[in-house]
């Protein structure tokens, strides 16, 4: 039988209710022509249309605390930017949001003055013009020029200083820059090369075993990264899904990813708009997988997403379970979140419901002992994702990690008490952080009254996989996979 009010195993459905809030939420959110395009606007000297959106997009994180794929789309729309343009306001707006770190330090020795003492609107051209300078294929006079103009439409009494500190950026590149300030100390070296806070350095050290590796995902972290689609099981192949978009190809490890070549809107993909494929990184996949794949004794019928915004591993779950008669209730404490859930899994076989996942036991449609997989996909730092979030490696701070920890083995406790005795929990992280993986796990269990037992994931990876480590539990890295940082624990309840 279905869950209370899910009327059969249909469409997704969502059931809204007020949750409560306690705490914090389960989901916190080349060469080209270099001409002056937009004519001069009320004696405003003429700008650049891609520049400018890259501009507002920049100050717009920094101002707003907004998110650059979330406000970019619709500036490059309002000023008029495609094709080749597009893609260039793309890099300029990504690459600078990434590099900040180490752009504010060569910016601020150029400058001769503390980037804090240097007006916002003025900084973030700085910015961006620094990035084309170092990083991107534009003659230096025209990165001077336009940044300049740029910055006399903002402040027009800070062109002279712009000009001259861009003049000074542009004297070396960026070796030379590095050379002349790094740092002594290998981790304040490294973050300042691979623009990364220092914290994070660490981090991925920790995980890795050495820095020198470290090293390696940090660069991996300043790539551009594929999108990856996948293509649901029982409603189209991947390899059909491939062949029908152009320089497509099936990834290398997930059963059902599709690797995109090249820029393009997913959304415009009509498999996508049917409902058969999604946009999902193939790391996602394949820790969705491994608890969809892993050995149970008994009934197999009722899976559990506990805290399942936006929907992505709801999707290729409730498409898995489709295909073996079995359903999903995904649990989502935020209302917005819930709803993007359902949107995400119409068609499926799928209830979502508007809850914390923490009220295992307290909520009908939530009872203790009753469901044979349960994904905790836990909210965390995101700090596996950075390539993807360029913003986000300068806004996380080491105290995100407390409330963080704590909500995550709150959230895998409950799904102990969620699932039945011979059922199976996968943890899962997009955080390599050790005090996120290992260590929540590891409490989480200690702290538990019900006896779980940690099970090797590896078998449940695909055997190309390499470098999965000694297990139980598997780490994927950017640098070594090809996938986000995702973190993988397979537990079973014992009794």
């Amino acid at each position: 039988m279905g869950p209370r009010g899910q009327g059969g195993v249909g469409g997704a459905r969502l059931l809204i209710r007020p949750a409560p809030r306690r705490g914090p939420g389960q989901r916190p959110g080349g060469g080209r022509d270099d001409r002056l395009a937009r004519p001069p606007r009320g004696g405003r000297p003429a700008i650049d249309p891609a520049r400018e959106a890259a501009y507002e997009a920049v100050a717009a994180v920094h101002r707003d605390d907004a998110y650059a794929n979330l406000v970019l789309p619709g500036l490059l729309r309002e000023n008029g930017v495609s094709g080749r343009d597009a893609a260039f306001a793309t890099e300029l707006t990504y690459g600078t949001l990434r590099q900040t770190g180490t752009l504010d330090a060569i910016v601020a020795a150029a400058a001769d003055r503390a980037m804090d003492r240097i007006d916002p609107p003025v900084r973030d051209a700085l910015r961006i013009g620094a990035y084309q300078l170092l990083h991107m294929r534009v003659g230096a006079h025209a990165a001077v020029a336009t940044t300049v103009d740029l910055v006399r439409s903002l402040v027009p009494g800070a062109a002279g200083f712009a000009n001259a500190v861009l003049r000074r950026v542009g004297e070396s590149d960026r070796a030379a820059w590095l050379q002349r300030l790094a740092p002594a100390d290998p981790v304040a070296r490294a973050a300042l090369v691979h623009a990364h806070p220092a914290w994070i350095v660490n981090a991925f050290a920790d995980a890795l075993g050495s820095l020198d590796e470290a090293e390696l995902a940090l660069d991996a972290d300043n790539l551009p990264p594929p999108v990856h689609l996948c293509a649901r099981p029982g409603l189209i192949d991947p390899a059909d899904l491939a062949a029908s978009l152009h320089g497509a190809a099936v990834g290398r490890y997930s059963p059902y990813a599709v690797v995109l070549s090249g820029g393009g809107d997913p959304s415009s993909i009509p498999a996508i708009r049917e409902g058969r494929a999604h946009v999902q990184d193939e790391g996602s996949q394949l820790v969705a997988a491994v608890l969809a794949d892993a050995d149970l004794d008994g009934p197999d019928e009722r899976w559990l997403d506990l805290c399942a915004g936006p929907g992505g591993k709801a999707g290729l779950l409730g498409a898995l379970a489709a295909t073996r008669d079995a359903h999903v209730t995904a649990a989502e404490v935020a209302h917005h979140r819930a709803a993007l859930v359902a949107k995400a899994t119409q068609g499926l076989p799928v209830f979502t419901i508007n809850a914390d996942g923490r009220d295992v036991g307290k909520d009908p449609d939530l009872p203790e002992a009753s469901f044979d997989r349960v994904l905790v996909d836990a909210p965390c730092t995101g700090l596996g994702a950075l390539r993807r979030r360029p913003e986000a490696r300068w806004r996380r701070q080491p105290s995100d990690l407390p409330p963080l920890t704590r909500l995550q083995r709150e959230l895998l406790q409950s799904a102990f008490r969620a699932v039945r005795p011979g059922g199976v929990v996968a943890y899962v992280t997009c955080s390599p952080h050790q005090a996120e993986t290992e260590v929540s796990v590891t409490e989480a269990a200690r702290r538990s009254s019900i006896e779980v037992d940690l099970v090797d994931a590896r078998p449940y990876l695909p055997a190309s996989l390499p470098e999965t480590g000694t297990g139980p539990t598997v780490q994927l890295w950017p640098h070594r996979h090809g996938t986000d940082a995702m973190f993988v624990a397979l537990l079973r309840r014992t009794a």
